[in-house]
C-alpha cells in the first residue's frame, strides 16, 4: 500500500464552533506523583511552524502513540505528526494507578455473553503481549512485572460485584484463588475487606515510566511536538488542520486520541464526559511499618465497588490509594489528600503518621454504558476515546486497530464486541445525573471507600 492511499477522496467542510476552541485539554495544578520519582528528561519541543504531512494524531497517550507506531510500521514512508498538550509522562497516562489488565475489567465481565468476552480477552491479551514485547526491545526501564492483581470487597455491596466477577471467571475458565479475611491480612497486612480474589492477569508498571519509553521509541518517520495543545480542527477539500497556538499540522488523515477531551473539538460531545479521579502515594516506608503489611512484596488491588478504593504496594516501598471522582474538574488537593489519608488508615490504622510525598489527579474519559467511541467519525477523522479506566492496554488496542482501520487493512467489529457509547443527555441534566447516580453508588458502597 503506498502513502497516496492514506489520503481519501472524500472532501468536505468541517469546523468546529469557537466554543469548542476553548479547554480542548486536562490542565492540571499538581506534579504527577510517578513522574515526580523519574529524572529529568529532553522534552520534544512544541510546534512552532506550519507543516504538511501524511497523518496527524492528537494526543500522546496510550492509543496515540499506539496508532503511530502503527501507521510507521504499515507505512514507513508516511510522514506521521503527533501532537500532545503536556509533556510525555506529565499528563494523563502518567497519571493512572498503573494496572495492566490482561483480562476484562470486572464492570464489563459478563458471564452470561462468554463467546464476546472470550474474543475481548483476546485481543486484550494480544495488546498487552505487544507492549510487553516493547518494554523488553527497547529496554524501558518501566518496572514492569506481571504480579497479579487482588480485588477484595469490605461490605454487602463490593460482595455482590465480587460474586458477579468470579461468576465470569469461572464461566470462561479463567483462574483464581478465593481469598478470606486473615489470609488478604496475610497477604496485604490489613483486615479491612471481608472477601476477595486473586486473579494471576495482571501486570504493574511505573506508568509515567511507560510512556515516556513508549515515545522515546516510535519509528523514526513519526514526529512528536509536545507542550503543543489542539484549540481547533478544520476539514477543507480533504485536507484535515490541526490548530495549535502558534502552528497548524495539516493532513488528509487526523486521529484524535485525546480520550474524553475530543469532546472539546467538536466530536462526540453528547457521548463523553471527562472524570478526574484522586491518587497518593506515601515516602518510602520504614523497614517496621513495610514487615506488617503482609507476605507479598509488590501487589495491586482493585475494589469490588465502582466507587471504592485502588490500593498498590509499590516495589519501593510505598502505598498508592486512589479514590474520589471529580466531574469535568480536578479535585481540590487539600480535600482530597484530607479523604484519601482517611481511607488509607482504615485500612492501615497503624500508619497514621505516614506521610504523601505526592497528591494529584488524572482526567478519564467515561461513557455512560462503558463503551468506547471509535472509529470513523467523518472522511478522514478517526476517533478513538472513552476507555472508562481500562486506558493502558486497551487504549493501545484501540489505537493499533484503528490505524489498520484507517489504512484499509480491515479490524475487527468493535461496536459488537466492545458496544458503542451511549448517547447522554446535554447539561445541566448530564451533571445532575452524574450528581444522582455517583451518591446513590457511593452510599451503596461506602463501605468500600
Amino acid at each position: 500500500m503506498s502513502v497516496s492511499r492514506l489520503r481519501p477522496s472524500n472532501p468536505g467542510i468541517y469546523r468546529v464552533s469557537k466554543r469548542a476552541e476553548a479547554a480542548s485539554f486536562p490542565r492540571y495544578r499538581q506534579r504527577c506523583g510517578w513522574n515526580a520519582l523519574l529524572p529529568a528528561r529532553r522534552v520534544n519541543a512544541a510546534l512552532e511552524d506550519d507543516l504538511h504531512c501524511d497523518v496527524v494524531i492528537v494526543g500522546a497517550g496510550y492509543t496515540g502513540l499506539a496508532a503511530a507506531r502503527r501507521f510507521g510500521e504499515l507505512e514507513p514512508e508516511a510522514r506521521i505528526a503527533v501532537l500532545d498538550a503536556s509533556e510525555i509522562g506529565e499528563g494523563s497516562p502518567g497519571r493512572n494507578s498503573g494496572f495492566m489488565l490482561e483480562i476484562a475489567l470486572a464492570d464489563d465481565a459478563d458471564p452470561q455473553q462468554l463467546e464476546r468476552m472470550t474474543a475481548c480477552n483476546g485481543l486484550i491479551a494480544d495488546a498487552m503481549t505487544s507492549l510487553k514485547r516493547l518494554v523488553e526491545s527497547h529496554q524501558i526501564p518501566c518496572e514492569l512485572s506481571r504480579t497479579g492483581t487482588y480485588r477484595a470487597a469490605a461490605g454487602a455491596a463490593g460482595v455482590a460485584a465480587l460474586r458477579n466477577y468470579r461468576a465470569f471467571l469461572d464461566a470462561a475458565l479463567l483462574p483464581y484463588e478465593t481469598l478470606d479475611r486473615q489470609q488478604l491480612n496475610d497477604r496485604l497486612g490489613t483486615h479491612f475487606y471481608q472477601e476477595g480474589l486473586y486473579s494471576p492477569h495482571c501486570y504493574l508498571v511505573q506508568p509515567a515510566a511507560l510512556i515516556r519509553g513508549l515515545a522515546d521509541s516510535l519509528p523514526p518517520r513519526v514526529a512528536l511536538y509536545e507542550n503543543s495543545p489542539v484549540v481547533a480542527i478544520e476539514h477543507d477539500r480533504g485536507t484535515w488542520t490541526a490548530r495549535t497556538p502558534k502552528a497548524s499540522v495539516h493532513a488528509p488523515l487526523l486521529v484524535l486520541a485525546n480520550n474524553a477531551f475530543c469532546k472539546k473539538l467538536g466530536v462526540a460531545g453528547s457521548r463523553l464526559v471527562a472524570m478526574y479521579t484522586c491518587a497518593a502515594m506515601t515516602e518510602p516506608l520504614s523497614s517496621k511499618s513495610l514487615d506488617s503489611l503482609g507476605s507479598d512484596p509488590e501487589w495491586g488491588l482493585l475494589p469490588a465497588h465502582r466507587l471504592g478504593s485502588t490500593l498498590r504496594r509499590t516495589a519501593d516501598g510505598r502505598l498508592l490509594i486512589r479514590s474520589l471522582y471529580g466531574y469535568e474538574a480536578e479535585l481540590d488537593k487539600s480535600a482530597a489528600s484530607t479523604t484519601l489519608k482517611a481511607a488509607l488508615e482504615r485500612r492501615y490504622p497503624r500508619l497514621k503518621d505516614v506521610r504523601f510525598a505526592s497528591v494529584w489527579s488524572g482526567a478519564t474519559g467515561f461513557t455512560l454504558n462503558g463503551s468506547p467511541v471509535w472509529g470513523e467519525h467523518a472522511p478522514g477523522l478517526f476517533v478513538a476515546a472513552g476507555c472508562n479506566g481500562g486506558g493502558v492496554v486497551k487504549g493501545t488496542l484501540f489505537g493499533r486497530l484503528l490505524a489498520e482501520a484507517a489504512l484499509g487493512f480491515g479490524a475487527p467489529d468493535i461496536a459488537a464486541l466492545f458496544g458503542r457509547a451511549a448517547w447522554m443527555p446535554p447539561e445541566p441534566l448530564r451533571r445532575l445525573g452524574f450528581n444522582v447516580i455517583s451518591r446513590i453508588e457511593r452510599y451503596k458502597g461506602r463501605a468500600e471507600v
